[in-house]
């Protein structure tokens, strides 16, 4: 049984929930609200099999970063280790290759080859790019932060052009295509940003286990302050952005979706706009990052809405 909640402990459970609930909300309440009684047949366990590779990829790449981060994790979260505490290095990575194929082989099965070639070329990327991350790119100036949230947004647009050509997408597709396209979008660049800003918090979090190994994270070049100037200039870009939907919405009488959204979303990321230039201990900065990853739960939950009123 320990073995099984260190197992569950270091894929990170409750974000592999996270996946899968985005991407849960995305097919029933977005594709299945625009595109009713023009469903394929075969499109729900296509969407089974791209949520657990999905959720594989992830659970390996949780796996790989802490396999390479034990040192750094020695100072930054002595409490949380599981590599070489319950697991050994060697099951770690045997379990991550194992993952990391069994999702790849599941895109396959998901995807006809010839017509979607490029969406499985891009998870088997993503595998890649997980294991440089863990390896150099969070390291490394900006880049890491930039990966993670842009495998984040993945998440979402995975499910959308295995549904919708590129060609559709962008310019030849009928209305519904249009705004399926919109949609799809606007919640990957709300996963791509929100992440870009926990990322950030999370570098100010893990400052002193990062510079004692030589990361050169943000915080470690910029500095804590000019990195929080970061953080507020993604912040209020997203607010800005999140007012903007809402004006839009209201016009629809949208009632319920824009007064959840400025009450769950917008509000609480006001809050923590405040906290951030406040902050200046390690347990400020871990309560910040739980802010933000409340506001990205709560705002994927916001797909919801689309059932009632797509």
């Amino acid at each position: 049984m320990r073995l099984v909640v260190a197992f569950l402990k270091l894929v990170r459970l409750p974000n592999l929930i996270f996946i899968a609930l985005a991407q849960i909300l995305f097919q029933f309440c977005i594709y299945h609200s625009l595109y009713k009684g023009f469903i394929p047949e075969n499109d729900f366990i296509q969407f089974i099999l791209l949520v657990l590779a999905s959720l594989l990829i992830a659970a390996a790449g949780y796996i790989i970063n802490d396999y390479f981060d034990i040192n750094i994790d020695e100072v930054n979260k002595p409490r949380e280790l599981v590599i070489d505490k319950v697991i050994s290095r060697r099951w770690a990575i045997a379990w991550h290759f194992m993952l990391s194929a069994t999702g790849l082989i599941l895109t396959i099965l998901a995807l006809p080859f010839l017509q979607k070639w490029y969406l499985i070329l891009i998870n088997a990327c993503s595998i890649a790019l997980l294991w440089f991350y863990s390896t150099t790119f969070k390291r490394k100036l900006l880049i890491g932060n930039v990966v993670i949230s842009l495998l984040t947004a993945w998440t979402i647009l995975i499910l959308f052009y295995s549904k919708v050509s590129f060609t559709d997408a962008f310019g030849t597709g009928n209305v519904t295509e249009h705004k399926f396209f919109r949609i799809a979008f606007l919640y990957a660049g709300f996963a791509f940003i929100s992440s870009l800003i926990r990322e950030a918090i999370k570098d100010m979090e893990d400052r002193e286990g990062d510079e004692k190994y030589g990361c050169r994270t943000m915080p470690i070049v910029w500095g804590i302050n000019a990195t929080k100037i970061y953080v507020a200039v993604w912040m209020s870009s997203l607010i800005a952005v999140l007012i903007m939907v809402q004006v839009y919405v209201l016009q629809f009488r949208w009632w319920w979706p824009a007064g959840y959204n400025i009450v769950m979303v917008i509000l609480p990321l006001l809050y923590s706009f405040i906290k951030l230039f406040r902050a200046n201990s390690v347990h400020n900065f871990h309560i910040l990052s739980r802010w933000i990853k409340l506001v990205m739960l709560t705002g994927i939950l916001s797909m919801a809405f689309f059932y009632f009123y797509l």
